[in-house]
This record gives C-alpha cells, structure tokens and sequence, in this order.
C-alpha cells in the first residue's frame, strides 16, 4: 500500500472535489483526525488574481467561525507555494446534487432545509457580508439534514447604499435584475437568490428561466413577472408561497429589507 501524499501537516486522503480553481481533499492530521482541505490548483499558483480572490474568501469564513449554518473554520495558509483552507470536514452533498436526483432527503427535511439556508445566510450579513454567490451549488445538506453555507470567495463587505462592482460576481440563474444590468447592488441581492433558490427546490424548476444572462434579465423584466409558487406545487403553504415571492420581486425596495426579517416570516410560515 503506498502513503498517503503528505501537505504541509496534512495526509491527503481522498479527492472530494474539483472546481475551476480549487480541490477540495479529505485529509487527515498526524493524530488521524479526519478535515476537509480546499487548496488552489498548481496551475493557479502563480496568478495573482486566483490568489487574492482564494484568500479573500478564507479570510472571511475566519470571521464566520463558530457560526451556525456556516461551514467551520479551522485555519488558512501556503504552504509548498500554495494557498490553503482547513475546514471541519462533513459528510455532505450540495443541495444541487440532491435535487437533481430528487432525493428523499429534500421531502423529508425540506423546511429545516430552507430555515437553516436562510440562518447562515442571515449569519453572513450579519458580519457585514454579502455573499454574492448564494446558490443550491454553495449549500452542503448532511444525511441528516443539516446545512452549511460554503465558499465565500465572491463575498463583499455590506454597503450602506447600493454600490457598483467593476466585475459582476455571481452565478447569472441567480442574480438579481439590478446585478444583471449591473447597476448597484446590496444585501438583497442575497434574498433574491435565497427565493430563487427556494422556489426552485419546491417547484422543480428556476422562476426565471433562461439560457443567458440576457434571457434571464428578459424573463424577469416580463411584465406578468414570476409563475405564483403554488402554481407549481399546490402544496406549498400560501404563507411560505408569499416569502418566497417577496423575495424574487423584481424592485429591491419591494424585497425584504433585511435578511433577519425574511427569516422571521420564513418561520412564521413553516411554524418553526
């Protein structure tokens, strides 16, 4: 049997992941203790772009650490040339896995799902954060239901008033009309995605359809606006169908203001 290919203090056990610029390894400490490490690709090493954007987010998952719903922080780093993250390690699917095989798990602890989704993102703002890349693809589900927010690589500080990005952060079935059309954007750019992604989860399909950044902005400039929830799914409580709907409104003045409040009617409606 060969040995495990050692990383700084870590043994890299097993590949988890591997996205455009990261690997996520499950690796074990000299005591055995099992953690997942995300470091930058090889390639990645020596652009500085990559770099800063990596670190950034580690930096502010450090300031989310102990936070419930939020993936755990354990420390960040180089080492060999490369920069790292050490994260508790969970045994975990995102919820984009999950609900492209509609698996039981979703039925079964759909409501926790969503409240739990809505806390850590709360958790987020919070720290003075958005995340800007709230997405199915970024909430890891445990066999037992529990949620964890990850990457926060994309995250910037909370504006007072809405500000302007020279680049647009974001994945385009997500994004608001106003990140779209790159006007200014702020915490409820994050409740726009929280109610696309809720809405897609219950009614098995985004509210805004579309190939392109283009036709997404199309379909939600369209003047009869999103399909009511129920439509869909009529067993969605007319209370939850209400939060979800409020939260993909096209205007962000008609949005909720704060993620805490959003939170607040989130509970109400599913009597948690």
């Amino acid at each position: 049997m060969t040995e495990p290919q050692k990383f700084d203090r870590f043994y890299l056990r097993e590949l988890l992941n591997s996205g455009g610029m990261s690997e996520i390894w499950l690796v074990a400490d000299g005591r055995g203790k099992p953690y997942a490490l995300r470091k930058l690709k090889r390639e990645l090493r020596f652009n500085f772009t990559a770099r800063r954007r990596f670190m950034h987010g580690c930096k502010v998952l450090e300031q989310l650490a102990d936070k419930d719903n939020i993936v755990g922080y354990v420390e960040h780093g180089k080492a060999e040339g490369t920069c790292y993250l050490v994260m508790d390690y969970v045994e975990a699917e995102n919820l984009k896995e999950l609900y492209v095989r509609q698996d039981p798990l979703l039925a079964e602890n759909v409501a926790q799902i969503l409240i739990d989704a809505a806390t850590g993102l709360s958790h987020v703002h919070e720290a003075g954060y958005m995340h800007l890349d709230f997405k199915p693809e970024n909430i890891l589900v445990t066999r037992n239901g529990a949620v964890r927010l990850i990457d926060f690589d994309m995250a910037q500080p909370m504006p007072e008033k809405p500000v302007k990005f020279s680049k647009n952060p974001g994945t385009p079935g997500y994004m608001a009309p106003e990140q779209l059309k790159h006007e200014g954007i702020d915490g409820r750019a994050d409740i726009f995605a929280f109610g696309v992604s809720a809405y897609e989860l219950l009614a098995n399909q985004k509210p805004f359809p579309g190939e392109t950044p283009g036709e997404i902005l199309a379909a939600q400039m369209a003047p009869e606006g999103a399909v009511p929830l129920r439509v869909h799914n009529p067993d969605v409580p007319l209370a939850l169908e209400k939060v979800i709907m409020k939260c993909i409104e096209r205007e962000p003045d008609r949005r909720y203001p704060f993620c805490g409040i959003m939170l607040r009617d989130l509970q109400g409606a599913l009597y948690i």
